[in-house]
């Protein structure tokens, strides 16, 4: 096996990477192997304490934590390295499925609708038909444009054309529906080690671009209270305010107005909507997962710019927007690869105009190779001064490790 190197922490100071070989792995700061007092090339326990040490550092001292979570994050590896397919689906793996179950005479095929909307298909063997990529956002957003103009169009079995396009849809909505399971999810141990973090009357803030119920259904496990924007009653009705109200009770045998806030407490903000969520009677209400609903939520497509700006997606990016910008904010994303442009600018432009805001990258791979613009201004942002670092981790990788305890402080 060759020589590689594999980054793990990058801020402006300092840069720690592993180095693999097919006998040996070393570990790097500056690109000079790390050394014990004996001279000896330290061990792996030794590297994850420093790292440790690093993260810890740059991110104290804070007074709120939010976390942007994208779709990496609800994704859990198997032994070979690769998504399993039961915790969870990449974009390309929706891609290959929806490819693979619209190849009958039910539903027009990939090859077929790319046709009709003009959409260039990325050929990965020309001697192969079936053996072809394509960027599901991209041909989506064609799709559902060019559904508005097959009246003109020939040759075109539109009734056949919106089936094929509401399979699409379907696929994504069962691909990314997946119940938390404590025993191969480490999402709650995430939201227990950040939230001992926090000192009330703060409160960790999670957003997140995925519709699925990892995150609410692992705090219902450690019997935290999710504050989601719904009301707290029998059918509950999506409201915005509800985000500034606290749990607190009053401090017993103290002549005071002093109150205690309920500590087991976080925010979740589904900006990209949810697979529990529908429209009813004028109103965004809550259900059960197993009920047969339409849900609302925002496909991956280039539509989804219009669609932040209506209700409750709004409100949402709004309240994300506004607890990024408090003083003294760690921002932590996971799984989030930046090349959503709409939430991408505006982290960015909240890093420029917010001096005390610290931002902690975090993905399976930090290396910037294969990376977007976005993530790459993110990197000349860090060089530039701002408090912005890059951690080589996932919530499936035990990424809440990382992170010390200031439990004893509340």
């Amino acid at each position: 096996m060759p020589e590689s190197k594999e980054l793990v922490f990058l801020s402006k100071r300092c840069k720690y990477s592993i180095c693999k070989s097919e006998t040996i792995e070393s570990y790097l700061e500056n690109d000079i192997n790390l050394k014990n007092q004996e001279g000896k090339c330290i061990e792996k326990f030794e590297f994850d304490k420093i790292i440790m040490l690093e993260v810890n550092n740059f991110i104290n001292p804070f007074d709120n934590i939010v976390v942007l979570a994208g779709a990496g994050a609800s994704i859990v590896l198997g032994e070979n390295g690769e998504p399993n397919k039961n915790y969870g689906h990449t974009v390309n793996m929706i891609s290959e499925d929806i490819k693979n179950e619209l190849n009958n005479n039910d539903f027009y095929s990939i090859q077929e609708l790319a046709e009709f909307c003009k959409y260039k298909l990325t050929v990965n063997n020309h001697e192969k038909e079936d053996e072809f990529s394509y960027n599901l956002e991209d041909l989506l957003s064609k799709i559902i444009t060019y559904e508005e103009f097959i009246d003109d169009n020939k040759g075109i079995d539109l009734e056949k054309y919106k089936k094929s396009k509401n399979k699409i849809l379907e696929i994504i909505r069962r691909k990314t529906s997946y119940s938390y399971n404590k025993e191969i999810h480490e999402h709650g141990s995430f939201i227990k080690k950040l939230s001992n973090l926090h000192k009330s009357p703060n409160r960790l803030t999670i957003a997140t671009t995925n519709y699925d119920t990892l995150f609410e259904e692992a705090a219902s496990s450690l019997n935290f209270t999710v504050f989601d924007g719904f009301s707290f009653d029998y059918n509950p009705v999506f409201d915005i305010d509800l985000f500034d109200w606290s749990l607190v009770k009053p401090i017993l045998n103290v002549k005071s107005e002093k109150m205690q806030f309920k500590k087991s407490t976080i925010n979740l903000l589904k900006i990209h909507g949810s697979l529990t969520w529908e429209e009813k009677d004028d109103n965004i209400v809550r259900v059960s997962k197993d009920e047969n609903i339409n849900p609302i939520m925002i496909f991956p497509s280039s539509n989804k710019y219009t669609h932040s700006y209506e209700k409750p997606y709004f409100e949402l990016f709004s309240k994300f927007q506004e607890y990024i910008k408090k003083p003294n904010t760690l921002l932590i994303t996971t799984g989030f690869s930046f090349a959503d442009n709409h939430i991408s600018k505006m982290i960015t432009q909240a890093i420029k105009t917010t001096p005390s805001l610290t931002v902690l990258i975090t993905d399976h791979s930090i290396d910037s190779e294969n990376k977007c613009n976005n993530w790459k201004e993110l990197e000349i942002l860090m060089r530039n001064g701002y408090r912005i670092a890059f951690l080589r981790g996932t919530i499936d990788g035990k990424l809440a490790d990382y992170f010390g305890d200031r439990s004893d402080d509340n």
